[in-house]
């Protein structure tokens, strides 16, 4: 597992790469985990969209393409596998 924090400051920035069109490789899942504020995750294959909270954590699986996009201040943090995770 590798993971990294990424942090939206009050008035946040353009955030980029995170809300537009990206994937994971193949064989990496990812584990999107919000610690503070909440986190529009949409899906774009097949097509969803779910909001993280600090008690509900968002799952990316492998190629799935999809973005992220803060609905206000929020702290995340995304970690990556090489096996399914458990949430």
């Amino acid at each position: 597992m590798r993971g990294g924090p990424f942090c939206a400051p009050i008035g946040g920035p353009v955030w980029t790469p995170i809300d537009t069109r990206h994937d994971t490789k193949a064989g990496v899942w990812g584990v999107i985990r919000v610690f503070e504020g909440e986190l529009r995750l949409t899906y774009l294959e097949p097509p969803s969209e779910i909001v993280l909270t600090p008690d509900q954590p968002g799952l990316i699986l492998p190629q799935q393409p999809h973005f992220v996009t803060p609905t206000g201040p929020m702290k995340m943090q995304v970690d990556f596998y090489d096996h399914i995770p458990k949430l």
